[in-house]
């Protein structure tokens, strides 16, 4: 049904564009959205793409032709290569009836797999999975933190142990990150009892749709055994003395609402920029 910017823009509550995830609010344009139906079901990537690192090809795709849109609300429908169909809500959360139709009849048409809703608001929403959308800027001092080291710069013996810390954090992405780790960027350590306790990585940085630098998303997490004895906060914060030799101008991150992780980033004092709700369709 085609689309317009004009209608989307008064209802974009969370710097947030489909197939692209969580932008600085800065960078969210009618320039940005258009590259990303531009290149929508090409495979190709955008330059300023974080999945870049990941894969050589785009999997998610904006149905263009599912667009629905009035004043009132904008829902954009995406699917991957997996079979995960999206619809992005961009409206009033009373909305969601709507959405779940059109996920429904579009889950049918396009052989689907399965189907999401997803839509965005100032508060987390108590009924549905909840991501906070969260800034840091390197605007103020980040100063380094003793203890952490990059897992290259650990002895054989404590590398050899981070196998066996990423099966046990496979839940938080680490046996993913493992099974590309020559690839990437440098994974940043905290070693107790001689084995990885806890890891934040990669660390990397790309250039965002406007030119400034961005610190890109890392998996983060402590061994259950480990938590609360404060090794959370010192990767975080060797992570953030890491962007800031980096030159990264900010971070953007996502958190799962009342989390370890977003209790910690409010207590370091992240710029809330709104949450992300998902419900199963």
């Amino acid at each position: 049904m085609g689309f317009r910017w004009d209608r989307m823009r008064p209802l974009l509550t969370v710097p947030y564009l489909p197939t692209l995830g969580p932008s600085h609010p800065d960078a969210v344009t009618p320039d940005l959205m258009a590259d990303v139906l531009r290149v929508s079901g090409t495979g190709s990537f955008l330059a300023h793409d974080k999945d870049r690192r990941w894969s050589d090809r785009k999997d998610e795709a904006v149905l263009l032709h599912e667009i629905v849109q009035n004043q009132d609300r904008t829902l954009i429908p995406t699917i991957t290569g997996h079979g995960l169909l999206r619809i992005h809500l961009y409206g009033a959360p009373e909305r969601r009836t709507e959405a779940k139709e059109l996920a429904a009849k579009l889950t049918a048409t396009y052989d689907a797999a399965k189907a999401r809703v997803v839509w965005f608001q100032a508060t987390a929403d108590t009924v549905a999975a909840s991501t906070r959308v969260q800034l840091r800027s390197f605007d103020r001092p980040a100063p380094a933190a003793d203890g952490i080291e990059t897992l290259t710069e650990q002895p054989k013996e404590v590398r050899a142990t981070f196998g066996t810390f990423a099966e046990k954090m496979a839940d938080e992405g680490f046996a993913f990150l493992h099974s590309r780790i020559d690839t990437v960027g440098p994974v940043l350590t905290a070693v107790r009892e001689g084995q990885v306790a806890g890891a934040i990585g990669p660390m990397e940085t790309m250039a965002d749709p406007i030119g400034r630098m961005r610190l890109l998303p890392q998996y983060f997490g402590v061994l259950p055994e480990y938590r609360g004895l404060g090794i959370g906060r010192l990767l975080w914060r060797a992570a953030m003395h890491w962007g800031q030799e980096a030159g990264a101008d900010y971070q953007i991150l996502q958190t799962a609402a009342g989390g370890a992780s977003d209790r910690l980033c409010q207590s370091e004092g992240l710029s809330d920029l709104g949450f992300v709700c998902t419900a199963v369709v």
